[in-house]
C-alpha cells in the first residue's frame, strides 16, 4: 500500500497530488494541507482558501494583511 508522505500511514485509498513537480502520496486533506498549504505571515495558520498575497507574502485574509502593514490588498467576495 502506498505511504501517505505526511503521516507515514498505509492506506489503500491514498491518493497522490503534483505539486510544483513533485508527486506527494497522502492518504487524507488533512495530511495534505499540513505539507501544501501556505502558512498565513501573520496568524501563522494555514491557508486552505484563496488567500491574498503581496510581493511573495501569504496572508490568510484582509485583516490579517492590515495587521502586517499592507492596505492595498482587498479578499474577494
Amino acid at each position: 500500500m502506498p505511504t501517505c508522505d505526511g503521516c507515514g500511514n498505509d492506506y489503500d485509498k491514498s491518493f497522490q497530488v503534483i505539486f510544483s513537480g513533485k508527486t506527494y502520496t497522502f492518504d487524507s486533506f488533512e495530511c495534505a494541507i499540513q505539507i501544501l498549504a501556505p502558512i498565513c505571515a501573520n496568524c501563522r495558520g494555514r491557508i486552505i482558501g484563496h488567500g491574498l498575497e503581496k510581493n511573495g507574502v501569504m496572508f490568510c485574509c484582509n485583516h490579517c494583511a492590515e495587521e502586517k502593514g499592507v492596505t492595498e490588498l482587498r479578499d474577494r467576495s
